[in-house]
């Protein structure tokens, strides 16, 4: 029922932990842990009646306790710190398609008991309706394994996307505290571009809260207003994950899409996935019009549709332009339908921009008050390439480009 991690391979355990896995066996920073392999979840769901709603009979599934038994030897192993469980599915993390961000994780959670809540809701996410969404048509088995880590109280996360070739950056996105708030879209992390001859360029994004844990809870708590516009990572550890960056890309055999984390002032490496879609080139070109982050290629044009929350989805027609806050993994199926997506907050390394450039629909993210200075049934032009947004308003004299603000 468990696989320790350094032995995990990607056709038992999924592709997350098969490349974790191969990292710890090359000596690379990755923290320890284990593997609640396919075999269990098929063990766990084989009685199942086929007709059942899948996500719910899973969820109502009684934890065989002889599993319980087996997470509390392997905890204990581990010395029985807070861990994160995470999902490691068939047809995630692939060359194909990340799936990222649509299987549930869990992070700071701690004894046998939680842990084995957090397994079997991680099986139930195969089945939630973002995740069926983005794996329309796909064949195959589905299967879920379950990654169980020592968690990090991270002070500094995100993301790196290694180079393409051997003349190209490396391109990493960081914000204060736990990884959420950049892979989620939450901020507008630092953007940071590492040369292939250790050059560091840098954009600061307005950092403005944070997700840590405090006790058995995650807390989202305010930046300090002096520490919003303040670079998360110096120049030095830029390089140094860079450095580390090619090492992953060595032992994985190409371009990889790397989250990471900074505890106790050292590095750590939480996921290595091939890239499936590159980002458009950084810094862009400046150019008229609401600017922002490019964050998917393409320019269109069409409907603006303010969507805030959940309860707006319903508005979202086929060919609309999203314009909203963020977006989260739940928020998968409008990207199916829209045009493009504009967003308030959030980087190109973000699951929602990585999902839109898998859709190959444009995409702008981090332009401030997008959903305030945008107008529903507005017509709007995105650049997913430049990084801007133009909204016709019409006036005696025709339409007229919106005013361009100034960036923070």
């Amino acid at each position: 029922m468990i696989v320790p991690l350094r032995s995990a391979v990607a056709d038992t355990c999924g592709g997350k932990a098969g490349a974790l896995g191969a990292l710890l066996r090359a000596g690379l920073p990755v923290p320890g842990g284990f593997v609640v392999p396919f075999a269990a979840y098929r063990a766990a769901v084989r009685d199942l009646d086929p007709g059942a709603d899948r996500r719910r009979a899973i969820e109502a599934l009684p934890v065989n306790a002889a599993l319980i038994d087996a997470l509390g030897h392997a905890l204990g192993e581990l010395g029985d710190p807070p861990v994160a469980v995470r999902s490691s599915a068939a047809h995630e993390d692939t060359g194909q398609a990340s799936a990222a961000g649509q299987h549930d994780s869990f992070l700071g959670v701690r004894g046998a008991g939680a842990v084995a809540d957090a397994v079997r809701a991680c099986w139930a996410s195969l089945f939630t309706s973002r995740a069926l969404d983005y794996h329309r048509g796909a064949a195959g088995d589905r299967a879920m394994a379950v990654l169980v880590q020592r968690h990090l109280d991270a002070e500094v996360s995100g993301v790196m996307f290694t180079p393409a070739g051997p003349h190209d950056p490396t391109r990493i996105e960081a914000s204060w505290g736990l990884g959420p708030s950049v892979v989620g879209g939450t901020v507008t992390p630092d953007a940071y571009r590492v040369a292939a001859d250790g050059t560091v360029t840098r954009a600061l994004g307005d950092k403005r809260t944070r997700l840590d844990r405090r006790d058995d809870r995650l807390v989202t708590s305010d930046v300090p207003a002096a520490a919003r516009d303040q670079p998360a990572l110096d120049d030095a550890t830029a390089g140094l994950l860079a450095e580390l960056g090619k090492r992953i890309a060595a032992v994985r055999g190409g371009p990889q899409d790397v989250e990471w984390a900074i505890a106790d002032g050292r590095p750590w490496i939480l996921q290595a996935r091939p890239v499936t879609a590159t980002p458009p080139a950084w810094p862009a070109p400046a150019a008229p019009g609401l600017t922002g982050t490019p964050g998917s290629r393409g320019v269109v044009t069409g409907t603006a549709r303010i969507i805030r929350g959940p309860r707006d989805f319903a508005r979202a027609r086929p060919g609309d332009i999203i314009v909203c806050p963020f977006t989260d993994p739940a928020w998968t199926p409008l990207l199916r339908i829209a045009a493009g997506v504009v967003t308030e907050t959030g980087g190109v390394l973000s699951h929602a921009a990585i999902v839109a450039r898998e859709h190959g629909i444009p995409a702008v993210l981090g332009v401030p008050d997008a959903t305030r200075r945008l107008h529903d049934d507005s017509t709007i032009t995105i650049d997913g390439t430049t990084g801007t947004v133009t909204e016709e308003k019409e006036t005696g004299s025709g339409p007229t480009r919106a005013p361009r603000p100034t960036r923070p």
